[in-house]
């Protein structure tokens, strides 16, 4: 009998245990032939040959290779034991290989979203659709076809749910237009109202290549706001796999929209106007010489926004000053005296302490190993976020801050003992250190070692080399490029969150 390589040593209707069909996959193999294929439609939309690329997209949707990845993805992440409005999860292997055969066109409906409500920071709720499983499959199916092309379409200076790209990105390019004597003074902080939500149906049929009939299945499948049927009319589901693609599709042209503001002409020569975008997602930053070219800029961003079902927030879209600063993406930017600095805003400082003292009076009746470990999982995170900027001085005082909440907590469990005992329970000298959070645990093979809570202030600042504008991950030009950059981020290694 023939052999095929997805199925491991023989054909998949040959006659032994599903469970072993899944479990022999060549992953490798499949993420190749996904990935000539990624390739193929950006070389065929670079020649502006927009049905080679459509064609590509349909050999793509209905190859078992990328069916195979796509419910490998969303049987994989943190949402693959969530359930829609059918109840159904993939947790098994053989129900995962099964569901490979049952992502096909013919005859597939998308069911309506399961409504859930998430908290924001400023107290309200942000609403979240939740697809059934397989309605997420059948967008990672078609996101992997679609990713290519808004790719190489993308605006340069757009950094959110891209791959390769990040916010330090995002404030890296910031940084570089900002820092100058001679850089823009003033900046547009601009804010899409309900982005998400509003986003016009027809103008995503209209303009995004992909498989109309699929993309308008999506977005017309409803929501289940508890037992009562709503119709969606407008907008993409927040906590669609293919939602985040959608959305910067959409805004993708804000740049080009831009470079009639970007000179102008004086004694005949031509200036710079100081014209720069950075987008992170639905928010974004635009730099220019004065108050009067923003102004400009924002009127006419608004029709460019209404006719894709948009408009800007009047609330959050400011005209800002640089010697004034602003917040971006829990970053404050702002020049002292001529120095741009990049710091954690006031914002995020406030939230990191909130959330440690939520997590140390959670933990009162629990031992100092448990607390550390939490703790230490979460500071791992929040350093490896803010470690690209001017953060010595703001690492320093959540050290303070976090060493107060923590003696609280260790004054509050031993209320009849003396300050004096509390320290030499709780801290411990270690090298030139005198207070340091610790204790000793043993691993699985009974030897002892020191578990300590991680210093944020010992936490060394990185520079950030940020990611090339143009640089596309399913160009084959760029590869070695990012084989490069790979290498780079494996010598700077983040902090690990089990420190």
């Amino acid at each position: 009998m023939r052999k095929r390589w997805w199925s491991g040593a023989t054909a998949p209707w040959a006659s032994f245990a599903v469970l072993n069909r899944w479990q022999s996959i060549d992953w490798k193999r499949c993420e190749a032939e996904v990935r000539k294929l990624q390739v193929r439609i950006v070389e065929a939309l670079k020649a502006n040959r927009v049905g080679k690329v459509r064609k590509l997209q349909r050999i793509l949707t209905n190859s078992f290779a990328a069916k195979a990845l796509a419910v490998r993805r969303v049987t994989s992440n943190k949402g693959g034991n969530t359930a829609g409005v059918d109840g159904e999860t993939w947790l098994t292997p053989a129900e995962r290989y099964r569901a490979i055969s049952s992502l096909t066109l013919r005859g597939y409906k998308a069911k309506p979203l399961r409504r859930v409500e998430i908290p924001k920071s400023n107290g309200k709720m942000r609403p979240l659709g939740i697809p059934t499983i397989k309605d997420r499959a059948m967008q990672a199916l078609f996101l992997m076809a679609l990713e290519p092309v808004a790719e190489t379409q993308a605006d340069r200076h757009s950094y959110g749910f891209r791959r390769n790209r990040c916010c330090a990105d995002a404030t890296d390019q910031l940084y570089k237009v900002l820092f100058g004597k001679n850089a823009a003074q003033w900046v547009l902080e601009g804010d899409i109202k309900g982005c998400f939500d509003h986003i016009s149906h027809e103008w995503l049929l209209q303009n995004v290549i992909t498989d109309k009939k699929m993309l308008r299945k999506w977005l017309e499948a409803g929501v289940m706001i508890g037992n009562v049927f709503h119709d969606t009319d407008e907008g993409t589901p927040q906590g669609g796999i293919i939602s985040p693609v959608l959305a910067n599709i959409t805004l993708d042209g804000m740049d080009a929209q831009l470079d009639k503001y970007r000179t102008r002409k004086q004694d005949g020569k031509t200036v710079s106007r100081k014209v720069n975008l950075v987008r992170y997602a639905d928010d974004f930053i635009i730099t220019g010489e004065s108050r009067e070219v923003l102004e400009e800029i924002k009127a006419d961003l608004i029709p460019f926004l209404t006719e894709r079902g948009l408009e800007l927030s009047e609330e959050k879209t400011l005209i800002t000053h640089i010697d004034d600063g602003f917040d971006f993406l829990g970053f404050n930017i702002r020049k002292y005296k001529g120095v741009l600095l990049i710091k954690p805003s006031e914002k995020a400082l406030k939230k990191f302490a909130k959330a440690t003292h939520e997590i140390i009076y959670s933990m009162r009746s629990r031992k100092q190993a448990d607390v550390i470990e939490k703790l230490n999982r979460m500071i791992a995170g929040w350093v490896n976020y803010y470690r690209y900027v001017s953060s010595k001085k703001a690492f320093w005082r959540l050290d303070h801050t976090i060493f107060l909440q923590l003696r609280r907590w260790a004054i509050r469990r031993h209320q009849d003992k003396s300050l004096e005992w509390v320290r030499n329970k709780y801290w411990h000298k270690s090298g030139t250190r005198q207070w340091v959070y610790s204790t000793v645990r043993k691993n699985k093979r009974g030897e002892e070692y020191t578990l300590s809570l991680i210093t944020l202030a010992d936490t060394p600042l990185l520079r950030y080399t940020k990611v090339r504008a143009d640089a596309n991950p399913f160009d084959p030009q760029y590869d070695e490029y990012f084989a490069k950059r790979r290498s780079l981020h494996r010598q700077t290694r983040p902090l690990k969150r089990s420190a």
